[in-house]
């Protein structure tokens, strides 16, 4: 039982990933957040993954686990929402297989958790399809009540209306039903109905929320009283729900004080599960994206995402139209940094360059997590990390812009001359702290008293074998260069030189040689 679950949700999943960015732009009631298809995607990615882990197989068990994890991990407004529509439609599944049953506990539930419902969203859609389901419909007649409905709620509200765009929550809602239908018939999925497809410009121009920022999180602890809980949230926002049971609460509210928020959440229990969006940003991006797309121009399949210290190096990155996570001065940012920066990227599929070999296991580990589909090339340098951005083709996909960057980054030999820190003995090398140390690939290869004579020891060694390129970046307090420059073409004619102002900490040059 527990992999028909498993692949069931698989199914679910493929289908609101699929449609993940069209529900995004569609996104305008409550606020054109531009997140719904987002929020809907990892709310069931949640479930998915909580399935893959080891847990009860039988039919009440398996229920409990579902409806869990679909609020522990619900997104945003409309993710709570589904994690409702779930809980109610698995409390029938855990007595019965009757779809009319599963249908209207879905409902139910989902009316039950909006203190004030409006019609026209993914409220409307869930009761349609109950409502099919009770005059004897299969999965395939409840999922066409359901695209009939979001045509409908085009003219339910007078928001959706002035848009020229159906519901958000809705269409994503009917999409997971349609991947649940796909998995349970054994078809292929079926394309949603053009229809439900149509985004006016409009969209773009709706009124912002009053709040800035969308605060999602869960409190557990004993005896919780979520009618409490809500009545004083409601003192600092907007768009407020707050479900669950006495043990686990899932808050969703939209506040311009998320601080507030969460200590009302820890006054309660232990609070868990943290998500603070900037709704006025994600507008912005989102109104970006459809004018670039109205105006004509091509989406690109990918992008890239690197990691990048000093103002120099971010802005070489940049000109190669990769978007930069400052790594700051230790060259280490957050893995929530790294996926906050992926999610951004106008693009479906994207790469990521983490340009140091401590950055590499964060930037997987946001990949795992992306809704998007993202690939690691795992590039220990800043050089490595240009080179390989060279070979970057936005019109390629994940996979095979990964092969080639990788494959670039390889073909490079990278070199950096900084200060000790500490005394160093490694590879037969001896430095004292504070003296000239030099490193090629990463390694140290020598150590002396001035920066001339170290640099030119590594400069020997990357040019061992021939090659046509040598690029330097100076960093913060770097020596005068003219004099090593000088002896650079005096001993390697035929090689081209490129010197940047990389402005990167610790390392007062960086040098790669392709």
């Amino acid at each position: 039982m527990r992999e028909s679950a498993r692949e069931l949700v698989a199914g679910a999943r493929a289908s609101i990933e699929a449609n993940r960015r069209r529900i995004d732009d569609l996104n305008v009631y409550p606020v054109p957040d531009g997140d719904t298809g987002t929020n809907l995607t990892l709310t069931v990615r949640s479930v998915a993954e909580a399935l893959e882990r080891d847990g009860p197989g039988d039919r009440a068990g398996l229920a409990h686990e579902i409806s869990r994890a679909a609020l522990m991990g619900a997104r945003g407004n409309s993710g709570v929402i589904l994690s409702q529509i779930v809980r109610g439609a698995c409390d029938a599944l855990a007595e019965t297989d009757d779809l009319a049953r599963v249908f209207r506990s879905a409902s139910d539930a989902a009316y039950r958790a909006v203190k004030k419902p409006v019609e026209g969203t993914m409220l409307t859609a869930i009761r349609a399809m109950a409502d099919a389901a009770e005059h004897g419909g299969d999965l395939p007649t409840i999922v066409a009540r359901g695209d009939d409905t979001v045509v409908q709620t085009r003219e339910m509200l007078p928001v959706l209306a002035e848009a020229g765009v159906v519901d958000a929550g809705a269409a994503g809602l009917v999409e997971i039903v349609r991947g649940l239908c796909a998995a349970l018939t054994d078809e292929a999925l079926a394309a949603p109905p053009e229809a439900t497809e149509g985004i006016g410009l409009e969209a773009i121009h709706q009124e912002l929320s009053r709040y800035r920022y969308c605060t999602v999180f869960v409190v557990e602890g004993d005896g919780l009283d979520a009618d409490e809980l809500e009545g004083e949230l409601a003192q600092l926002g907007d768009s407020l729900l707050v479900v669950g049971d006495r043990e686990a609460l899932k808050v969703h509210v939209h506040t311009d004080d998320p601080g507030k928020a969460l200590s009302l959440g820890v006054a309660r229990g232990t609070v868990a599960g943290i998500e603070i969006a900037n709704m006025h940003a994600q507008t912005q991006e989102r109104e970006e994206r459809l004018l670039h797309a109205v105006s004509g121009g091509d989406e690109a399949a990918c992008a890239v995402v690197a990691v990048a210290a000093g103002n120099g190096n971010r802005a070489l990155f940049e000109s190669f139209d990769a978007a930069v996570v400052d790594g700051g001065s230790t060259m280490n940012p957050s893995t929530a940094d790294i996926l906050a920066a992926i999610e951004r990227a106008a693009a479906p599929e994207v790469v990521v360059l983490p340009n140091n070999g401590n950055v590499i296991m964060s930037a997987e580990q946001a990949a795992e997590n992306a809704v998007k589909g993202v690939r690691v090339v795992p590039t220990r340098s800043l050089q490595a990390g240009l080179a390989a951005l060279v070979a970057f083709d936005p019109a390629l996909s994940a996979a095979e812009n990964a092969e080639a960057m990788h494959e670039a980054a390889g073909a490079v030999a990278t070199g950096a001359v900084t200060v000790a820190s500490r005394d160093v003995q490694l590879n037969g090398v001896s430095v004292r702290s504070g003296k000239w140390l030099g490193l090629a690939d990463g390694e140290p290869v020598v150590g002396g008293d001035t920066f001339a004579e170290v640099a030119g020891a590594v400069l020997e060694r990357l040019l061992g074998e021939p090659r046509g390129l040598l690029t330097l970046l100076t960093g913060e307090d770097a020596p005068e260069l003219e004099p090593l420059l000088d002896e650079i073409r005096a001993r390697h004619p035929e090689l081209e030189l490129e010197v940047h102002e990389g402005g990167q900490p610790h390392y007062p040059l960086l040098l790669a040689a392709e």
